[in-house]
């Protein structure tokens, strides 16, 4: 879908609410089998060469937030390394082909980041193919719905912590040993690490835990010259949802905002590029809440 970008709208009815069509998915999950299509900024996000001449590196780019915000990146001039699952392959190239009619250079890197050896691996990689790297946003994750702690399970547990947990610290400590004063760090946590929903108490512990890792690293790598912000997404409409939550949240998802809505994509992505430019300089150990106007407090 095209929007137009340049004119102020409504935000209320920008894109389509509730009720949706029931739909599931086996996880991950894509986007192209979702309905309605998430909007990922394709043909709405215009770049203005923010970040020209920075390499970035984004997980989970090949659909949902991390796609998009490979998109404005690129169109605000950066180099983007890509990172998904192996699975997810298709969707990675029309990531990478999107990025490189930017006019800028795709890396694709898949892997999974549930394992320590893969998540170094993928740095590594990123700086060698892009020639340095000053950029990591940390997107990939996971959301198991649990409805009792009757059905929880150590093995599905332990898996959400290495993905979600984890791998902010074994790429964190990767990327390091390529990073100068000026680079930065890009978490994604969600609104569930503030106000956990009882069926996702799992994923809302791991977000929480992203929440202070962020302020946390901040601080330890501010005399590096290194700043560590994040994004806490509310509800937005990404292949998480078909592949997470059953059907009968997914016909009513996102009508608890006061838009009565959940967000696309393209509408978060300009939140990342903020905090990745030199503009944000005095801006560290920060999250930023995009939810569609809840309150969190």
């Amino acid at each position: 879908m095209t929007k137009d970008i340049t004119t102020p709208q409504n935000p209320i009815d920008l894109y389509p609410g509730p009720p949706f069509k029931k739909q599931q998915q086996p996880n991950p999950g894509t986007a192209p089998a979702m309905d309605p299509k998430p909007d990922h900024g394709e043909e709405s996000y215009v770049g203005h060469g923010r970040l020209a001449g920075r390499k970035a590196l984004v997980t989970g780019a090949d659909s949902g937030i991390g796609r998009a915000v490979a998109i404005a990146f690129a169109r605000e001039g950066a180099d983007v390394a890509l990172s998904y699952l192996e699975v997810e392959e298709p969707e990675g190239d029309s990531t990478a082909a999107w990025v490189e009619k930017a006019g800028q250079k795709a890396v694709q890197l898949p892997g999974d980041l549930s394992d320590e050896q893969t998540s170094i691996d993928v740095v590594d990689q990123a700086a060698e193919q892009l020639g340095g790297l000053d950029i990591l946003v940390m997107v990939a994750g996971e959301m198991p719905t649990v409805d009792s702690i009757d059905d929880f399970d150590t093995e599905t547990f332990d898996h959400l912590v290495r993905l979600n947990l984890h791998n902010l610290f074994w790429m964190t400590k990767a990327a390091k040993k390529h990073f100068a004063p000026g680079a930065t760090i890009i978490t994604t946590s969600s609104v569930q690490g503030f106000h956990p929903s009882p069926a996702l108490t799992e994923y809302a512990v791991t977000k929480a835990g992203i929440l202070n890792f962020t302020r946390a690293m901040a601080q330890q790598l501010a005399q590096d010259g290194i700043r560590v912000n994040g994004v806490a997404p509310g509800p937005f409409w990404t292949p998480l949802q078909p592949s997470s939550v059953p059907n009968e949240k997914i016909e009513v998802f996102g009508e608890e905002t006061p838009y009565g809505r959940p967000g696309q994509p393209a509408e978060i992505a300009s939140t990342y590029v903020y905090l990745a430019e030199q503009s944000a300089s005095y801006t560290s150990g920060e999250t930023i809440v995009v939810s569609g106007g809840e309150p969190l407090h």
